[in-house]
């Protein structure tokens, strides 16, 4: 038995484990975005892939597939031989769990709906679409050849055969390959255990902002990162996810409202819900109190500056009257307080709006407007899961964790 000990296999699973135990069959095509797989490879392998790369031709004119080599840990597969590594992998009884096509070409794309073989990547292609494993198309090619009728059509026949397919960037006139985050969110979509598939996720993220004036807005120091990634993990769990926040990002496969002040997210949020709704997780840092903005800017200079704020609208509690048995997941920050304190907190906040969790968390301590944070997260049964520390992904993770432990 040969024990493979490239070293680049010592970054199996550091940044997470949502692909351990998965094989990825990487099929590189004739694109110059093939570049661009080197890193895809190690990204894959990163969060515990295991990645086989196939190079056409054409392909292996743009990368060396020793670059392949070492990106993955394993030898590249050049020509099919007669180990018929296609049935290997792909196969029916085939190791592979998903065939990724990056980037693909007009060509590759045209083969394939046509069922045509003719270089190891289109090989693969044939015998994964007929042995019904996940193919996943990203396509990649100047913007004149994806207006081709040809091409729209073959990509059409593609769809109809179960083939998936990611929509290119349309940047500069060219149809240039998805972003390598976003395509590995979607093979972790794909290969996910889809404990939330079929349900409609709503959150909200980010700080509000109170207009003062023309130019200044009152707000605090929320980033919205802790929204955006409660968003991508819903996403991965196969959701139908909808962000609410300040400002729109272009987040790959997830719908974005944007709303800044307090009154304009308890509506967009409202309205959303009012669409169909099966979890909501206010997660937004919402500003407590407004004021009555003037149209001016304010001059400056002044020795003192005296600004009214009245109450903000309390969302929870316009949703929870409206809705009364929507699932709602809630967050609450206090600041320098007592571990017993900080959880007392969370419980009233829990009782006064009938919440089915608690994220709670002491932003005296950091976890605002920072990249990680430490929280503590509270079901509706009192049960307590933490302190739970780590990144924003891994917040979200174990808050998305706990809410399908108890709901099933």
């Amino acid at each position: 038995m040969t024990i493979n000990n490239h070293p680049t296999l010592l970054l199996t699973d550091t940044l997470s484990a949502t692909l351990k135990k998965r094989t990825i069959v990487l099929a590189v095509t004739g694109s110059i975005a093939a570049v661009r797989t080197i890193e895809l490879a190690r990204e894959l392998v990163r969060h515990g892939a295991t990645v086989r790369a196939v190079m056409s031709q054409a392909a292996q004119g743009i990368i060396h597939n020793d670059a392949l080599h070492y990106a993955t840990g394993h030898p590249v597969i050049t020509r099919i031989t007669g180990a018929v590594e296609h049935v290997e992998y792909c196969g029916g009884e085939g190791t592979a769990d998903l065939l990724l096509v990056a980037p693909c070409t007009a060509n590759t794309i045209s083969k394939m709906s046509l069922g045509i073989d003719d270089t190891p990547t289109t090989t693969f292609a044939t015998t994964a679409i007929g042995s019904g494993i996940p193919v996943l198309v990203v396509p990649a090619m100047h913007g004149s050849m994806y207006d081709h009728l040809a091409v729209r059509e073959n990509i059409g026949k593609l769809i109809n055969m179960g083939v998936l397919l990611m929509d290119p960037l349309i940047d500069e006139k060219t149809a240039k390959m998805t972003a390598n985050e976003d395509i590995v969110l979607e093979v972790q979509r794909i290969l996910g255990d889809g404990s939330l598939g079929g349900k409609r996720v709503l959150i909200t993220g980010g700080g509000t902002m109170e207009r003062i004036d023309a130019i200044r807005v009152l707000t605090n120091r929320s980033s919205g990162r802790t929204g955006v990634e409660l968003a991508r993990e819903a996403y991965r769990r196969g959701a139908d996810v909808t962000l609410v926040h300040p400002r729109r990002q272009g987040l790959y496969g997830i719908t974005e409202v944007e709303a800044v002040s307090a009154k304009d997210m308890t509506n967009s949020v409202l309205d959303e819900i009012g669409k169909g709704c099966d979890l909501f997780i206010s997660s937004a840092a919402i500003s407590d109190y407004t004021i009555e903005p003037v149209d001016h800017k304010i001059k400056s200079g002044k020795e003192a500056l005296t600004l009214t704020l009245r109450p903000a609208p309390k969302m929870l509690q316009d949703i929870r009257k409206k809705y009364p048995g929507l699932d709602i997941i809630g967050f609450k920050a206090e600041a320098s307080v007592d571990k017993d304190e900080l959880i007392e907190s969370a419980k009233e906040l829990m009782v006064k709006y009938g919440l089915s969790m608690v994220v709670a968390n002491d932003v005296g301590e950091g976890g605002m407007g920072t990249p990680d944070n430490t929280v503590l997260i509270l079901d509706s049964s009192g049960s307590e899961t933490g302190p739970v520390t780590g990144d924003k992904q891994v917040i979200a993770g174990a808050v998305l964790d706990k809410f399908i432990e108890v709901n099933g």
